[in-house]
C-alpha cells in the first residue's frame, strides 16, 4: 500500500512538473534594430532579401560583399523603397571598414546622400557622421590641426541645418569637445609667447582663445595671463624716459586692461579654480574686487560641475592614444557656431605706438579696443597709406610725353601725372629739355589741359584725362600682310676671284697622295676583315 502511494504521488509529480504544450512552441528571434531598421519587416521581395543579406554581412564585418549586395539592389531595384537605405548603408560599410583611403569613401558617400535625399531625417545622420570622421582623426593640440576645424566645421553645418535632429545634443557634445582642443592648441601658443615676454602676441592669442571659446576649461588661466601682460606692458612703461603726464597715463591705460581681464575671471568664473589669483592681483594694485551676480554664480558652477576629473587612466592613456584627451570639456552651454574676428599681433602692436603717441603729444589715449573687424582693417590700410605718403585722392591722369632734341625715330612713352601736384611733367631733375621753335606745338603737347581754363566742359570730355590728341607713331607706314611672307635676297652662288675661275677647296689631301691605312695588328686587334681562312675557304678566291 504504501509503495502505491510513494508510485502515485511520484507520477503527479512529474506531470506537475511538465511543460505545457505551448512551451515547446518556438520562441521569436530577437532582431537587433539599430544595424538594420528594416529587419522587422517582414518581406520576400527580391530587394529586401538583398537589403537584408548586405546587413548580416556588414554586421559580420564582411564589407566587400555588403557593398557588393547593396550596389546591386541599387543598380536592378533603382525604384525600391529600401534604395535611399542602401545608398546610406554603403557609406557605413566604409566607415566601419576605417583606414584613410576608406574614411575618405564614406565622406564621399555621405555627402551624395545628402545631395539626393536633403529633406530626410537619414540626412541629419549623414552630417552627423560626416564630423565623426574628421574627430576620430583628431590629433593632439601641439599636431596638425586640419582634422581638428574641419570637424568642428561639419558639426557647426550639422546643427545650422538640421536643428530638429535628435542628434543635436550628441552634435553639441562633440562641437564642444572639437572646441575643447582648439583653445588648448591657441593657449598653449600664447602661454609660450608669454614665457618669452612677447607681450603682444600673448595678448593677440589669448584674447583669441577668450572670445572664441568661453567654454573653455583654462579660461581663467586665460583671462589671468592676458591681465599679466597688460600689467607687464605698464611696467615697461614705467620704465622708459618719458614725460611724467605721458608716462602716467600709459600706466592708467595698461592697469585699466588689466584690471578688465581680472574683472571677467572673477564675474564669469567664479567657481573656477584660478578665481584667487584673479582676486589677489586686484587687491596688490590697489582696484576693487567685483561680485558675481547670482545668474553668473549658477551658470559657473553648472560649467565647472560638468567637467570630467582628469584621473590617473586618463593621463596613462595619452601615452599610447594617437587623439587628444577631451575629458576636461564642458558637458554644458552654447558652443559657438560663428567665429568672432581674430586679434592678430601686428594690430596690438599698431595700437600699442598709437597710444605712445597719443601720450607724447598731450592727447587723449585712443581706446584699446581688442575687437577688430577685416573690413575695418581694409579700409584703414589704403587710407592710412595715401594720406601719409601726401599724394591726392584725385584720380591719376596719362599724358603723352613730348618727343625731345635728342629723340629719334618714333618712339613714344606716357607718363603717369599727379593732377594734385604744382609741378609740370617737365619739371623733373632729368627732363630739362631745350625749348623748340614751335613753342605752341610744344604747350598743346606737354599739357593739353592748360589752353582750356575749364576742360571739364569742353566739347571734348576726355581732353580732362590728356587724350585730346591720340597717342601713335609719326611714321604710319602700313605693314605687310600677314599672309605674305618677306621677300627673301636673290642667292648668289658666284665666288668673287680673279679671272672668273671658280675657286677650289683646299681639303689638305690629293688624289695621288692618299692617306694610308694604319697596319694591322692580330695580336691586338679584332677584326672580320683580316681574319685568316680556314678549311675550304682557303680555295675561295673571293
Amino acid at each position: 500500500m504504501n509503495r502505491l502511494t510513494t508510485q502515485i504521488s511520484a507520477i503527479c509529480l512529474c506531470m506537475a512538473l511538465a511543460p505545457a504544450s505551448h512551451a515547446y512552441s518556438k520562441k521569436k528571434k530577437q532582431v537587433d534594430l539599430s544595424a538594420n531598421p528594416l529587419a522587422g519587416v517582414k518581406s520576400q521581395q527580391p530587394d529586401k532579401v538583398l537589403f537584408d543579406k548586405a546587413m548580416v554581412a556588414l554586421k559580420k564585418g564582411k564589407y566587400d560583399v555588403a557593398r557588393l549586395d547593396l550596389q546591386t539592389l541599387l543598380n536592378t531595384y533603382g525604384d525600391s523603397e529600401y534604395s535611399m537605405r542602401a545608398k546610406l548603408a554603403i557609406g557605413d560599410t566604409w566607415y566601419k571598414e576605417g583606414g584613410s583611403a576608406a574614411l575618405t569613401q564614406a565622406e564621399s558617400e555621405y555627402k551624395d546622400f545628402i545631395t539626393f535625399f536633403p529633406n530626410t531625417p537619414e540626412a541629419a545622420e549623414a552630417q552627423m557622421k560626416v564630423g565623426d570622421i574628421y574627430y576620430e582623426q583628431m590629433e593632439k593640440p601641439d599636431r596638425d590641426p586640419q582634422n581638428v576645424i574641419h570637424a568642428e566645421q561639419e558639426y557647426r553645418t550639422m546643427i545650422e541645418q538640421f536643428p530638429d535632429s535628435p542628434l543635436i545634443p550628441r552634435a553639441k557634445q562633440r562641437l564642444r569637445d572639437v572646441q575643447e582642443v582648439l583653445a588648448q592648441r591657441q593657449f598653449e601658443i600664447g602661454q609660450f609667447y608669454a614665457t618669452h615676454e612677447n607681450w603682444a602676441a600673448t595678448i593677440a592669442r589669448l584674447q583669441t582663445v577668450a572670445d572664441s571659446y568661453p567654454l573653455f576649461s583654462h579660461s581663467d588661466d586665460t583671462l589671468i595671463t592676458i591681465g599679466d601682460a597688460y600689467a607687464n606692458e605698464a611696467q615697461i612703461a614705467n620704465r622708459m624716459n618719458l614725460p611724467p603726464k605721458a608716462k602716467a597715463q600709459l600706466v592708467k591705460t595698461y592697469n585699466e586692461q588689466a584690471r578688465a581681464a581680472w574683472d571677467r575671471v572673477v564675474t564669469h568664473y567664479a567657481m573656477s579654480p584660478h578665481v584667487e589669483d584673479a582676486k589677489d592681483r586686484l587687491i596688490a594694485m590697489g582696484m576693487p574686487v567685483p561680485e558675481p551676480t547670482q545668474q553668473q554664480l549658477a551658470e559657473s558652477e553648472a560649467e565647472e560641475g560638468s567637467r570630467t576629473n582628469v584621473r590617473l587612466k586618463d593621463r596613462a592613456m595619452l601615452l599610447v592614444k594617437h587623439g587628444p584627451s577631451t575629458v576636461e570639456a564642458a558637458r554644458v552651454g552654447e558652443p559657438t557656431l560663428t567665429d568672432p574676428p581674430p586679434v592678430l599681433a601686428p594690430q596690438v602692436n599698431k595700437q600699442t605706438l598709437a597710444a605712445f603717441n597719443a601720450a607724447i603729444k598731450g592727447q587723449p589715449i585712443p581706446p584699446m579696443s581688442t575687437s577688430y573687424t577685416a573690413t575695418e582693417n581694409a579700409k584703414a590700410a589704403p587710407a592710412a597709406g595715401s594720406q601719409g605718403a601726401g599724394q591726392s585722392s584725385q584720380p591719376l591722369e596719362m599724358q603723352p610725353v613730348t618727343e625731345g632734341s635728342g629723340g629719334s625715330g618714333n618712339d613714344t612713352s606716357v607718363e603717369i601725372v599727379n593732377p594734385g601736384s604744382s609741378s609740370s611733367p617737365d619739371s623733373g631733375s632729368g627732363n630739362n629739355a631745350p625749348p623748340t621753335s614751335d613753342s605752341g606745338a610744344a604747350a598743346d603737347h606737354s599739357n593739353p589741359g592748360d589752353n582750356n581754363p575749364n576742360p571739364a566742359n569742353s566739347e571734348n570730355p576726355e581732353a580732362k584725362y590728356g587724350l585730346n590728341q591720340p597717342v601713335a607713331p609719326a611714321n604710319n607706314k602700313a605693314l605687310p600682310a600677314v599672309d605674305k611672307p618677306a621677300e627673301a635676297p636673290d642667292q648668289i652662288n658666284d665666288v668673287k676671284g680673279g679671272g672668273g675661275g671658280h675657286a677650289q677647296v683646299q681639303t689638305g689631301a690629293s688624289a695621288t697622295n692618299k692617306k694610308k691605312s694604319a697596319p694591322y695588328h692580330a695580336d691586338k686587334e679584332s677584326s672580320s676583315r683580316h681574319k685568316k681562312k680556314t678549311g675550304l675557304d682557303k680555295l675561295n678566291p673571293f
